[in-house]
């Protein structure tokens, strides 16, 4: 049985002991994201030692430090079921590593154990390695973005000549640079019982990727090697493609930015005439050309294995393209080709349309910033109406116009294969939305249609409306930045009276204006099946807003409505807050850039006593003082569902920071503030900081570009000596000098949570620099300066 708790801090705590007392079936305990920090992993742990049936724990973000991570570790020495623990994005440092390494080497029923993005650093993959060499169970390790180096990978390498259980292991993110992959290749020459190797962004250079490509020649076990994000160049290409005709186990190559050109793309399509086994080839953004382009159409007309390439951003032109599409032809086995951000023009589109007429095996096509033009578009429409595989079209900026629009529409009304169109910013036009409108009305597979940045005005939009009123598949359109002029207030009402299955409306950056909001909220209404509709960058005043507010007040779906740079005033967000009240549905309002003032904030304060299912409220540039602070931070002290509050940008000042300082006493349920850009000095800071003794659920701060110095420096170290959950503290651009910094650099000597902290744009001098280097180098938190 899978218990998921959906609480946080102490109360998720609580369920979860309870759920592992009375549960006696429970085998899967899912505590992701409740902020119990070290004193609830501790208390998990103590119950981890008796506990006899959970197998699955999941406890990533959740601000466990290195005393968390002893404690699960004491645990893991005698617990006997539990076979996988989950503690990614947690603090737990070169401590906590180490202890878990300790616990690796009695316990024998652990068999996955992600530790990513914890800062282990060397150490802790020195420790891990250690452990290796004995434990006989664990299968899977996750060690990415853990700053561990060259000495800790060299170590792990060596643990892999004598380990014969681990299956999987991911340093993606690290740093291990050439002598790590080249003590890797060394150990994959004898290991034979590791599948999956994660090696992406490690700067990894030509020496290490030769290592590695020689120790393929070997292995017979590797089925999954990614080494996207490192630079081992034509030389390191050229190495691996000489390995793959020989190697008959590897699967899935990941070369993506990795410097590779026309030589090494030349090399690689050599290989794949010969190689059996690789089924996915990741080379997008290398500079492979034309040259590697055609080289690896060649190979596809004999390779009968691949069935996803990758080729994104890598200058082919249309020589590659036409020559990929008279592979296309005869190849019978490749599903995804991806190729856009590249220069393929009219004659590479048109040759690509010609080989789907005949191809049965693609299904996902993705040209996205190519220029294919409207002859490129008018023949790959004509070759939908015959293929019945594709099922994925990009064709976002392509410089399409009417006559393709036309002809795609046209299209649309015999194909019954494809699900999603993508057409974003080209150029259909109004002639082109009437006809994609009424080919919808027949149309019954399309269910994302993207037609944002098209010039449709009201002629095509009024089509759309007629559409949706038959049309029974569609559940996403976006028509950002479309009209401009012109009413549209049929279609929205029609459109969202009419249509039962459409989830996702994009009409943002001027596609409709106050009077059209107004019909859009009488449609919403009643309309049952919107859960998410942008608004954004328009002009909706308080007359729009309020016509939302009594939308909401009925609507029952819509969890995400986004109104951000509106021209809506504190009598909108009095309306919306009204509606807040009685909705029970709406997650997340972005209302960042309008005018909301303190009144339409305490407005929204009252909403939020009462209101318990807004997670995310944005109130970015919004005029907001330290009126409107108080009331927002009255509310806080009894709301229970608020998250994530951003109030950048406003002037709440020392007063209003003062008073969310109160609320974060008591307040168990907020775990970001945002409060940059507002005017707050030392008293606010100090205030804060105060707070942070006691809160136990804060996961970020940030007081970016604000007017604190030395003095609310200190009193925030000070602060978060004792505190145990925050992980990112944002003090970029205040008044900061050496005391301050020096303040900090002695809190991270012993602090264990905290993972971000930005200091850039101070005043901090030699002397506090130099504090600050000499701790970054034993903390685990990333100091930004």
């Amino acid at each position: 049985m899978s218990q998921k708790i959906r609480t946080k801090g102490a109360q998720a705590l609580g369920e979860a002991l309870k759920a592992l007392r009375t549960m006696a079936s429970a085998t899967i305990l899912n505590l992701q994201d409740c902020e119990i920090g070290d004193d609830g992993a501790q208390a998990l742990a103590e119950a981890l030692k008796t506990n006899s049936t959970l197998t699955t724990l999941y406890l990533q973000n959740n601000s466990i430090g290195s005393n968390g991570a002893q404690a699960l570790t004491e645990a893991l020495k005698t617990n006997s079921t539990l076979t996988t623990l989950n503690l990614r994005n947690n603090s737990i440092g070169e401590n906590g590593g180490v202890a878990l390494a300790e616990a690796l080497k009695t316990n024998s029923t652990l068999a996955t154990l992600n530790l990513e993005r914890n800062l282990i650093r060397d150490n802790g993959g020195m420790a891990l390695a250690e452990a290796l060499k004995t434990n006989s169970t664990l299968t899977t390790l996750n060690l990415g973005g853990n700053s561990i180096g060259d000495n800790g990978c060299v170590a792990l390498a060596e643990a892999l000549k004598t380990n014969w259980t681990l299956t999987t292991l991911d340093l993606n993110g690290n740093s291990i640079g050439d002598n790590g992959g080249v003590a890797l290749a060394e150990a994959l020459k004898t290991n034979s019982t590791l599948t999956t190797l994660e090696l992406w962004g490690n700067s990894i250079g030509e020496n290490g990727g030769v290592a590695l490509a020689e120790a393929l020649k070997t292995n017979s076990t590797l089925t999954t090697l990614n080494l996207g994000g490192n630079s081992i160049g034509d030389n390191g290409g050229v190495a691996l493609a000489e390995a793959f005709k020989t190697n008959s186990t590897l699967t899935t190559l990941g070369l993506w930015g990795n410097s590779i050109k026309d030589n090494g793309g030349v090399a690689l399509a050599e290989a794949l005439k010969t190689n059996s086994t690789l089924t996915t080839l990741d080379l997008n953004t290398n500079s492979i050309g034309d040259n590697g382009g055609v080289a690896l159409a060649e190979a596809l007309k004999t390779n009968s294995t691949l069935t996803t390439l990758n080729l994104d951003g890598n200058s082919i032109g249309d020589n590659g393209g036409v020559a990929l599409a008279e592979a296309l032809k005869t190849n019978s086995t490749l599903t995804t080709l991806n190729l856009e951000y590249n220069v393929i023009g009219e004659n590479g589109g048109v040759a690509l349309a010609e080989a789907l007429k005949t191809n049965s095996t693609l299904t996902t096509l993705n040209l996205e910033y190519n220029v294919i033009g409207d002859n490129g578009g008018v023949a790959l429409a004509e070759a939908l109406k015959t293929n019945s595989t594709l099922t994925t079209l990009n064709l976002e900026s392509n410089s399409i116009g009417e006559n393709g629009g036309v002809a795609l529409a046209e299209a649309l009304k015999t194909n019954s294969t494809l699900t999603t169109l993508n057409l974003g910013s080209n150029s259909i036009g109004e002639n082109g939305g009437v006809a994609l409108a009424e080919a919808l009305k027949t149309n019954s597979t399309l269910a994302t249609l993207n037609l944002d940045s098209n010039l449709i005005w009201i002629k095509g939009l009024l089509a759309f409306s007629e559409a949706f009123k038959v049309n029974l598949t569609l559940t996403t359109l976006g028509l950002d930045r479309n009209k401009t002029t012109g009413n549209i207030a049929l279609v929205l009402l029609e459109s969202l009276e009419s249509k039962t299955t459409l989830t996702t409306l994009n009409l943002g950056y001027k596609s409709i204006e106050d009077d059209e909001a107004l019909a859009l909220c009488e449609a919403l209404k009643t309309n049952s099946s919107l859960i998410a509709l942008d608004l954004q960058s328009n002009t909706i005043d308080d007359n729009g807003a309020q016509a939302l507010a009594e939308a909401l007040k009925n609507n029952s779906t819509l969890t995400t409505l986004y109104l951000q740079n509106n021209s809506i005033g504190s009598n909108g967000a009095q309306a919306l807050a009204e509606a807040l009240e009685t909705n029970s549905t709406l997650a997340t309002l972005d209302f960042q850039n309008n005018s909301a003032g303190d009144n339409g904030a305490q407005a929204l304060s009252e909403a939020l006593k009462t209101n318990a299912t807004l997670t995310t409220l944005d109130l970015w540039h919004n005029s907001i003082g330290s009126n409107g602070a108080l009331a927002l931070a009255e509310a806080l002290k009894i709301n229970f569902s608020l998250t994530t509050l951003y109030l950048q940008n406003n002037s709440i000042g020392d007063d209003g920071a003062m008073a969310l300082s109160e609320a974060l006493k008591t307040n168990t349920t907020l775990t970001t503030l945002d409060l940059w850009g507002n005017s707050i000095g030392d008293n606010g800071a100090q205030s804060l900081a105060e707070a942070l003794k006691t809160n136990s659920s804060l996961i970020t701060l940030d007081l970016q570009n604000n007017t604190i110095d030395d003095n609310g420096a200190q009193a925030m170290a000070e602060a978060l000596k004792s505190n145990s959950t925050l992980t990112t503290l944002d003090l970029w651009r205040n008044s900061i000098g050496d005391n301050g910094a020096l303040a900090l650099a002695e809190l991270l000597e012993t602090n264990s949570t905290l993972t971000t902290l930005s200091l850039g744009y101070n005043s901090i001098g030699p002397k506090g620099a130099q504090g600050l280097y000499w701790v970054s180098q034993t903390t685990s938190c990333h100091i930004l300066k």
